[in-house]
């Protein structure tokens, strides 16, 4: 049996801010509190530092030099070790739009990763597509795109084995409608995004069984008093909303307003990164297109169109805190907490008796410095 004794940490418990201890035995946490002993443990002084649950990106498309389109379970391998770095213990590898042999290809090199990275956890496939519209396509191949195909996603779902934990649609493409309580059916979280839906349309979505909004406001229909569209379904909703808190992709007030309206239980962080994170600005690819990334921005090469983000979870964090005002407390749920109650995993994005011991610690100006899955130190900062 193994223990692992946290002292002296400020830790998050709901929307309170706790100081006191953690003891984790044998990867999960047993209690939180004020612990007088723990017989033969390791511990470890957390110094007055923070304790969060571990950062989990629902959204990357990749970092360090890998694709996740093009990449090798070695390379999601080097994705996850990159993630824990800052802070993550779980992420979904987003597949961008891409040709069906490409697809499947890359859902085998998850699959295969997911038995051991090294890093941060893979916990599964974000489907990205190709049920989107092509008004709102951003940084999606157009020539992909397609309508909705209940055979294409089932040859999917077999060559996954249960990997697929998310998929991306546009509720206006032809079919999704009547796709969508398929694949609620099937255990997928649906999600809306790169659309140009009426609000009508994206209701009736939400009302078959859609739970969130993939990078909201952006590539998507926005609101207007006589037409709230997607957007406006998204707000007035009982939804998940992705946000890219990297101060490009939303105004800062922006990311303000709809941490507002929504409130914090609702807001999911994600990266939306791709391979040039954690890289120099230049030139790199996403799926099928060729990037351009100059002072952090990557957009569509030689296009004023943004294609993904260079952004971490750990600069998510201290952005909604600087930019949308949140405590500590309501960005780790925005961080950890909320993505894992989209996902349905009570043993994930909390510190609670029963978790797992996924566990980060940030010092005080919210620096990583050492990221724990199942109690275990993945990374530590020297």
């Amino acid at each position: 049996m193994s223990r692992l004794w946290i002292q002296n940490a400020k830790y998050p418990i709901g929307d309170a801010i706790e100081h006191g201890d953690i003891l984790c035995v044998d990867g999960v946490i047993e209690s939180v509190g004020h612990i007088i002993e723990a017989e033969n443990a390791q511990i470890l002084d957390a110094e007055g530092d923070w304790i969060l649950p571990g950062f989990l990106d629902l959204h990357t498309h990749g970092a360090m030099g890998v694709d996740v389109n093009s990449a090798d379970a070695d390379g999601i391998r080097r994705i996850a070790r990159f993630l824990a770095a800052h802070g993550v213990t779980g992420f979904l590898c987003s597949i961008l739009t891409d040709t069906e042999e490409r697809t499947l290809r890359a859902i085998e090199a998850v699959r295969e990763a997911m038995h051991g990275a090294g890093g941060a956890q893979v916990l599964g496939v974000h489907l990205e597509g190709p049920f989107l519209s092509e008004v709102y396509a951003g940084a999606m191949p157009k020539e992909l795109l397609r309508s909705a195909d209940a055979e294409w996603v089932f040859r999917c779902l077999k060559a996954a084995s249960g990997a697929i934990k998310t998929i991306t649609v546009a509720p206006e493409s032809a079919g999704v409608p009547e796709l969508i309580p398929t694949l609620v059916r099937e255990g997928i979280v649906v999600m809306l995004g790169h659309s140009n839906a009426t609000y009508a349309e994206a209701k009736r979505a939400i009302d078959a069984g859609a739970r969130g909004i993939t990078h909201t406001c952006n590539a998507m229909r926005l609101f207007h008093q006589h037409e709230p569209a997607i957007m406006g379904a998204a707000l007035l909703h009982d939804v998940f909303c992705e946000v890219i808190a990297d101060g490009l992709h939303l105004h800062p007030d922006a990311l303000r307003l709809l941490v507002h309206c929504k409130g914090a239980d609702r807001i999911i962080a994600v990266s939306d990164s791709i391979m040039a994170t954690g890289l120099s600005d230049g030139d790199y690819r996403l799926g099928a297109n060729e990037i351009t990334v100059t002072n952090g921005d990557a957009k569509l090469k030689g296009q004023n169109v943004r294609a993904g983000s260079t952004l971490t979870l750990d600069r998510a964090y201290n952005n909604l805190i600087t930019y949308a005002g949140m405590t500590q407390a309501q960005a780790a749920k925005a961080t950890a907490t909320n993505a894992a109650n989209l996902l349905g995993r009570s043993d994930l994005g909390r510190i609670a008796p029963g978790a797992r011991a996924d566990l980060v610690r940030l010092d005080a100006s919210g620096v990583v410095r050492t990221t724990l899955i199942g109690a275990k130190t993945v990374f530590q900062k020297t």
